[in-house]
């Protein structure tokens, strides 16, 4: 599987005077023209292609080529060799094309191309030649050299496409009238204009060359520039080379088949190529990064790197790990492998468990008839027996195993192995959930489900002929560019011409992407209305409030048109009837413990470890009792030491207390008492909530899920290899 070998591209651009005519309110062709040049230039850089690509330029009113002599081949200049597209080309486009004073022949022009692809690619491999050329048609035109332009672009392999301001079909009362389809589908696109006897000339000539170079495809080469646009809005996706990651597939110890794999699915990242520079002169080398470890006193003691040391954070202690630890902890591979465990019906493999970042092909090795023939047999086997092989993979000895699922694929001109990574046990994540069925409330009425089919029905994306066979796909990712790409490609190219201006709106056709298509849109409009009818939305009005004896005997005295409920954490200052009914606490008590605690932490010199030991001995009485109204009273306790904790910057002593009771629970076969702290979402304090606390939130969520892990497990190292290594990016 060869990478597309890069292409020699001439872009040949009309500039004479009749290129800078417009109609009032409408840009010149030119301008249309350099819009084009600058899309698909733009594509090729983003894209990072390998295609080199030239400019060459005609009715300038000076002459550069290697062709001119005396009155052969004036005004038409070499405006930049074959090379690497880049920025500075972009900003040729853009700012130094002009419009001149003079016209040359575009078939003079396509010669100079010609001679310039010859000259410029000896010794080169190029799987492309190719023109580019960009005109009005409005200048004189010789044919007495067209049938040797047409013999040595066939000769030489030169592809040619033109791209004008009007359609070739334009009906100009005379030449061929076979109009392409390709052109006759975008003659809506464009007002009828009349045209020049020189431009009806020239379009003769023109279906005369792509004609006899293509009979039956020549005049679809023929493009407009509002057509080109269209097609160029997109920025193009960077090339990859796909390579092989050649092993054996192992079933047993006996059966060995040489096997390649190749990435056919993954998440493209943005390459990440930004730089630090300073913001004065834009170079990187007037930066300097410099690193320096300190610890944490007062004088801020600087220590040498060697003197430092990677730890683990194992509950409230800090465990010192070596990079030497680290090598040896590492799951130790003898080398590759892609070994079946077994087999499984696929009905047994849901769709929810598919894993990864990657989806692998898996064909047998290339000129191995011996591979070829047990692999075969396999694949037709599995997708006979509607059975799936589990996998035991390993990219390299470097890696982490993974276990996978492998099964039939078989097209038309293949067949192969589409394997996707499983999860391990840890990777699940089992919640429960109550059942709509339950409640009588939640079950809908015929009508409704009548009217939800319906809505699901209208808003099918396959269009389907009257027969039931599939006419056209209405929505297809595979051909959708990702947004964020798009708008990342726009945003840089804007700061590259114009750095010191705002950024640019988001285009629309960008906007449009992700958009419901046009006729899903106006075909679902009936059935959700049903659907607005039958499922009403009411607003819920505010519950009233009870009253209880502290709202009564509350203390007004307070200005303020509303006075709220008091809180237990106002101001010291503050005084109430509350405050007054509550006496003198001195100890966490039975009956109220959660308010005892909160008062008790912010008298004066209050020591929190003390209180919370206090408040912690409660909540182990509570749920000595293992009963449900006591498990509410613990949870209401653990409730407030967490929200204490956060606000008087005691993280480490509350999650210290709850992964000691964690432990507990699993001993004293606490679960009814753990579902309710799940349901709460009663977790440890995250750093995102304080920060005093290294927890983060996607350990706090692991440590609710998995009740009966004491210990916390090394968190996996980066796969550094993977089959991401087999595709090397094109670069510049």
């Amino acid at each position: 599987m060869a990478r597309r070998g890069k292409a020699a591209i001439v872009l040949c651009l009309d500039v004479g005077f009749t290129m800078s005519n417009s109609a009032s309110g409408e840009e010149s062709s030119l301008e249309q023209a350099k819009k084009v040049m600058t899309k698909f230039v733009q594509r090729q850089v983003f894209a990072e292609s390998k295609d080199e690509v030239a400019v060459v330029l005609f009715g300038t009113d000076g002459t550069r080529n290697d062709l001119a002599s005396g009155d052969q081949y004036q005004n038409i200049t070499v405006h930049r060799s074959l090379m690497l597209p880049d920025f500075d080309l972009l900003e040729d486009i853009q700012d130094v094309i002009k419009p001149d004073s003079e016209q040359a022949d575009f078939l003079d022009a396509i010669i100079v191309c010609m001679d310039l692809l010859q000259k410029e690619t000896i010794g080169k491999r190029y799987e492309k030649r190719h023109i580019e050329l960009f005109t009005d048609l409005s200048s004189p035109v010789s044919e007495d050299q067209l049938e040797i332009i047409i013999a040595n672009l066939k000769k030489t392999g030169i592809s040619l496409q033109f791209f004008l301001p009007f359609p070739v079909d334009v009906d100009d009362g005379g030449g061929d009238t076979n109009a392409s389809v390709h052109s006759q589908m975008h003659r809506h696109s464009f007002q009828r204009k009349g045209l020049t006897e020189q431009q009806k000339e020239g379009i003769d000539v023109v279906r005369k060359l792509m004609h006899t170079l293509d009979e039956e495809a020549g005049l679809e080469e023929i493009y407009t520039f509002r057509e080109s646009l269209e097609r160029l809005s997109m920025f193009k996706k960077i090339e990859r080379r796909p390579m092989a990651w050649p092993c054996q597939l192992t079933i047993g110890s006996n059966l060995s088949i040489r096997i390649v794999a190749y990435k056919s699915v993954t998440e493209e990242k943005v390459k990440k190529i930004w730089t630090v520079v300073d913001a004065k002169t834009l170079r990187k080398d007037d930066v300097q990064k410099e690193t320096v470890y300190c610890l944490n006193d007062d004088d801020e003691t600087e220590v040498q790197k060697d003197d430092t040391i990677q730890g683990f954070r194992y509950g409230s202690d800090i465990v010192p790990f070596s990079k030497e630890d680290e090598e040896q902890m590492k799951y130790k591979t003898e080398a590759k492998c892609f070994s079946v465990l077994g087999f499984s019906r696929s009905s047994q493999i849901q769709r929810h468990y598919y894993m990864g970042n990657q989806v692998l092909k898996v064909f047998a090795a290339k000129d191995d008839e011996n591979a070829a023939v047990a692999f075969s047999a396999l694949v037709h086997a599995l997708d006979e027996l509607k059975a799936v092989a589990i996998v035991r993979y390993v990219y390299d000895r470097r890696c982490n195993p993974q276990i996978g699922v492998a099964f039939p694929y078989i097209k038309d001109a293949y067949e192969c192995l589409i394997y996707v990574q499983l999860p391990y046990m840890e990777d699940l994540r089992q919640y429960i959930f109550s059942s709509l069925k339950n409640n009588k409330k939640c079950i809908p009425t015929a009508d409704q489900l009548s009217a939800v089919d319906s809505l699901i029905d209208s808003m099918n994306l396959i269009y389907e002929d009257d027969d039931g066979e599939t006419f056209e796909d209405l929505f297809k990712p595979s051909k959708i560019s990702n947004p964020h790409f798009q708008r990342l490609y726009q945003c840089l190219q804007h700061k590259a011409f114009y750095p010191n201006e705002p950024l640019p709106p988001v285009e629309q056709h960008i906007l449009e992407m992700l958009e419901v298509p046009r006729v899903v849109k106006e075909r679902c409009q009936a059935p959700l209305e049903k659907v607005k009818a039958l499922f009403p939305l009411k607003e819920v009005g505010k519950k009233k409030e009870e009253k209880t004896a502290q709202d009564i005997f509350k203390d007004n005295s307070e200005d303020g048109p509303n006075p709220k409920k008091p809180k237990i954490d106002d101001e010291e200052g503050s005084f109430s009837i509350i405050k007054l009914a509550e006496g003198n606490v001195t100890s966490v008590g039975s009956v109220n413990p959660a308010e005892d605690f909160r008062i008790l932490v912010r008298q004066k010199n209050a020591d929190f470890k003390d209180v919370s030991q206090q408040l912690i001995n409660r909540i182990d009485q509570f749920l000595e009792n293992k009963d449900s109204q006591y498990y509410m009273k613990g949870i209401s306790c653990i409730s407030v030491f967490r929200e204490e904790a956060i606000k008087l910057s005691k993280v480490q002593c509350f999650n210290d207390f709850l992964q000691a009771l964690k432990s507990k629970v699993v001993d004293k076969a606490l679960a009814d008492f753990w579902e309710i702290m799940i349901q709460d979402r009663i977790s440890l304090i995250t750093k995102d909530e304080a920060e005093g606390s290294l927890v983060t939130s996607e350990e706090a969520e692991k440590f609710l899920a998995s009740k009966e892990k004491k210990n916390e497990t090394l968190p996996p190292t980066d796969e550094g290899g993977d089959v991401d290594d087999l595709v090397s990016t094109i670069k510049t």
